[in-house]
């Protein structure tokens, strides 16, 4: 059995891109800026940033390019897709491993400034249909992480 299941919160690079292919369906391409922190051997610390690209697609898609853009902070989930191609310029195979989004949830900037639908998340179904769902309204009080039982 194999199991794969990627969760990431992070800023978008730049506005979502929105296309539609030759069977009509939508999708929506992003790049989301995930940062590490850590103290090396010296105790100095360090950090790190990640670029991760993501593939939303139908109404899910149509959502995130809709109500967030680039800086936004967006919390995706979802599965990792390896894609591979040749590249005409050099004639080298490339290859690429993106997040398919499953689900999404918008985060508040802590500004207040949170879009309309931030407290909406979609998940996916067998059918290429979104279910939307209202959740519950998150404050902006910090987290204990003593209080996280791991």
């Amino acid at each position: 059995m194999a199991f794969c299941k990627v969760i990431l919160l992070g800023n978008l690079t730049a506005d979502p891109e929105t296309r539609t292919t030759p069977s009509g369906q939508s999708v929506t391409s992003f790049s989301i800026a995930v940062n590490r922190t850590w103290n090396d051997a010296n105790g100095q610390r360090q950090e790190e940033t990640s670029f991760i690209n993501c593939t939303a697609w139908g109404p899910r898609g149509e959502t995130i390019a809709k109500y967030v853009g680039k800086g936004r902070q967006l919390l995706v989930s979802g599965r990792l897709q390896q894609r591979s191609w040749d590249d005409k310029d050099t004639g080298k195979k490339r290859s690429s491993i993106e997040v398919i989004v499953e689900e999404f949830s918008f985060i508040s900037d802590g500004r207040g400034g949170a879009s309309s639908a931030s407290t909406t998340t979609t998940k996916s179904k067998k059918s290429d249909d979104a279910d939307e769902a209202p959740i519950d309204d998150v404050s902006d009080e910090p987290i204990d992480l003593t209080d996280i039982p791991f």
